[in-house]
């Protein structure tokens, strides 16, 4: 007989041995290293921040805006697989103990990004509202997490819709609520808090009233919904380990191609023109590139100490050339690469010379940055700095890794 409840224990069981299985490639040594170095120096000019934080600043519209995002972002994470479309809707009136445990699953897993939300801006409240006690924000927490169950159920609700457009309208609507409710509860107008909660129990019943008129559930979006969750998580161990359930995006992106690949026509080019068309068509490589220079230009900008700078700075070119090693192994599913006659040698360094350029650009950007907001004796470190690292890095570790 089906039991919808040992179902779920069991799908819950393998999602969690597959996720743990890449999370400790994802957190290795190198990475924890540079994510606890992050945290601190975060930390540490947070608090010379708010030391001269001036009273004008609108310390209640951060606070409302960060926990309206965060009470408005709640994927249902339901574990559906592409043959449940054809095992499980026959038995879909006995599926009801399963999907209430993957609600209380995907409450329970989106507690992290609520506790990592109210301690980033808990020391932001005392210091504008020093007057109050540790027992409001315990109450502002409280309401946030009541707000964060009832998004989390509108949601799932709106899932029967199968409109994406009607799915978007709602989810700009209680974003806007939501963003409203926690404005006035941390600015302590409680009144128009209490109306725009009430606007919200409207909202949140509309819902359920379309909900309820649905003949079933759209299995197909939500299998759509979860595989787009997970590919985004594979992408990002991709960046850490070989993921062979990956599937990989293409984009066109013409104008970069043609960009980029001007290439001579010789074997010996073979694999500088693939790695060039994969790193801006392929997977995520060129958004995470332009992510970690744009937030490594910003760190570098308004962090005042400069030989913080200078770390941060070494830090993004190593982000950048370490999570960019993938693209050696972007097309190991692909046998046209073992008919190529090209020595392998040749595709090794064609990768290696590739990394070399996008992080002594990357360098260059920083370099920039520095004479925008430094002595020019720092930017002058920055670039010695960065183009002796780059190629250290790539001759040393990157070529044994690859090898």
């Amino acid at each position: 007989m089906f039991d919808a409840h040992d179902f779920f224990k069991n799908r819950l069981s393998a999602h969690m041995k597959e996720i743990s299985r890449y999370l400790r490639y994802i957190f290795n040594g190198h990475m924890a290293f540079a994510i606890i170095f992050f945290i601190a120096a975060l930390a540490y000019y947070y608090q010379a921040w708010l030391a001269q934080l001036p009273k004008t600043f609108p310390s209640a519209w951060v606070i409302g805006i960060a926990f309206g995002l965060v009470a408005s972002y709640s994927p249902v994470t339901t574990l559906l697989k592409e043959p449940d479309l054809v095992f499980l809707i026959p038995v879909e009136h006995r599926m009801g103990p399963y999907f209430r445990n993957a609600l209380i699953y995907s409450f329970v897993v989106q507690l992290y990004l609520v506790l990592v939300v109210v301690a980033a801006l808990g020391p932001l409240y005392f210091h504008s509202f020093s007057e109050r006690t540790g027992k409001m924000y315990l109450l502002t927490i409280l309401v946030l997490l009541i707000f964060k169950g009832w998004n989390l159920l509108a949601h799932w609700w709106m899932l029967r819709i199968r409109d994406v457009g009607v799915r978007r309208i709602d989810i700009a609507v209680r974003l806007l609520l939501n963003v409203a409710v926690f404005y006035f509860v941390v600015d302590g107008e409680m009144l128009f808090a209490g109306i725009g909660t009430l606007l919200f129990v409207a909202k949140f019943l509309y819902d359920w009233g379309i909900s309820r008129k649905q003949a079933g559930l759209a299995w197909d979006v939500l299998l759509e919904k979860d595989q787009h969750r997970m590919q985004a998580f594979y992408r990002l161990a991709n960046m850490f380990t070989d993921v062979p359930h990956l599937k990989h995006r293409v984009r066109k992106r013409h104008w970069l191609v043609a960009l980029l690949k001007r290439v001579p026509f010789s074997q010996n080019a073979t694999y500088d023109y693939l790695y060039r068309i994969t790193l801006v068509r392929g997977g995520d490589y060129l958004g995470m590139y332009v992510r970690l220079i744009v937030i490594g230009g910003l760190a570098i900008y308004f962090i005042p100490n400069i030989w913080v700078k200078l770390i941060f700075g070494m830090l993004f070119v190593y982000m950048a050339c370490f999570q960019l090693m993938t693209l050696y192994q972007h097309h190991r599913a692909i046998m046209w690469l073992d008919l190529y006659p090209v020595d392998k040698r040749i595709r090794q360094r064609a990768l290696l010379a590739l990394l070399r350029r996008l992080g002594l650009v990357q360098t260059a950007v920083f370099t920039v940055v520095f004479l925008a907001s430094a002595p020019i004796y720092g930017a002058l470190v920055m670039f010695a700095g960065g183009v002796l690292f780059t190629i250290a890095f790539i001759r040393g570790y990157v070529q044994r890794k690859i090898a």
